[in-house]
């Protein structure tokens, strides 16, 4: 199996971030393979793929490039240079990430290139502008493909992180850590599996570790020799709109429809990025609606680490309880 040897400080410091750079990585795997796992994803794919083939038609040495480092058939390995690990910034620009791409010398490309095909590159890839190529490629999939998706993906992927930071006060990092991927699992001792395949053990003490979500449905893991190390792993919400959320019909009429959403879904403690996801509305309208539900003691809040979470009071519990009364 892979296992990765962490020491007590490199596991005190690390962290949940974002990365529109791993983000637009997933996106072109999934547009490559034409892989679609939700309804949401699919209305994605089917408005955004057209310009993807065209312009990987128009550039076959960047479409030479993805093909072979991001999904090798023979290898499964990534080429290390298109997936370098995050900063550990909690959200940086995609230009300042790309910058690791565009500033790979060109035989390492070649290299690492030659690892996810498993033997010699064909005449397209024996050049020395393979990083620029796909720094610009992945620049154009950013603005085309991502970036007008990126303010709703945002809030799904905060969602994921708030859950499972709240896990990791409950339950601790191997609570967080256990289900990230296929296959990963705190093992005890210092040992963190990252996957079912039989490498040797790398030891990352000393260094970064950052996780990452995305909201493709499959993920990977990345690092460097700074040392850098990232676990970029599949989020657990979906891209499809928000469910209509059951709100008693009485409820809606008293509070408002949006409202009584919120009032509904804080059964459970949430942040406001997590019930923007929830319901849809915007970050503004949920500020407004828990100040109202704040000034009428329906709901009350409390700190969690950085976040702060909303949860209803008994009188906001007596309330929704009345109309599930028959």
């Amino acid at each position: 199996m892979g296992l990765w040897l962490i020491n007590v400080d490199t596991m005190a410091t690390g962290r949940f971030v974002l990365s529109p750079l791993a983000e637009t990585i997933g996106c072109l795997r999934d547009l490559e393979l034409e892989k679609a796992v939700h309804p949401g994803r699919r209305a994605w794919m089917d408005a955004v793929l057209p310009g993807h083939r065209a312009h990987m038609s128009e550039n076959p040495v960047a479409h030479a490039i993805f093909r072979s480092g991001l999904v090798p058939l023979k290898t499964k390995w990534n080429a290390d240079f298109l997936t370098p690990p995050p900063s550990g910034e909690f959200e940086p620009s995609f230009e300042d990430e790309l910058e690791d791409i565009r500033a790979t010398p060109p035989a390492r490309a070649r290299a690492d290139l030659e690892v996810s095909i498993g033997g010699p590159l064909p005449d397209i890839l024996r050049r020395d502008d393979l990083p620029a190529i796909a720094a610009d490629a992945l620049t154009r999939l950013w603005h085309e493909a991502v970036e007008p998706y990126w303010p709703r993906r945002r809030r799904v992927l905060e969602a994921d992180i708030i859950a499972r930071t709240r896990q990791l006060s409950r339950d601790g990092w191997a609570g967080a850590l256990e289900g990230l991927r296929p296959g990963t699992r705190w093992l005890g001792d210092g040992r963190f599996r990252i996957n079912a395949f039989d490498y040797p053990p790398r030891e990352i003490s000393g260094g970064t570790l950052c996780l990452v979500p995305i909201t493709a449905s499959r993920g990977w893991v990345t690092w460097n020799d700074e040392p850098r190390h990232g676990i970029v792993y599949p989020c657990a919400g979906e891209l499809a709109d928000p469910e209509p959320i059951r709100t008693p019909q009485a409820l809606a009429r008293l509070l408002g429809e949006g409202r009584a959403a919120v009032l509904t879904l804080l059964d459970n403690p949430k942040s406001t990025t997590q019930l923007v996801a929830l319901t849809g509305l915007p970050l503004g309208s949920v500020g407004r609606h828990l100040k109202i539900l704040l000034e009428a003691r329906l709901a009350d809040r409390r700190r969690s680490g950085r976040s702060v979470l909303y949860y209803r009071t008994e009188a906001g519990n007596t309330l929704i309880n009345a109309q599930r009364t028959p």
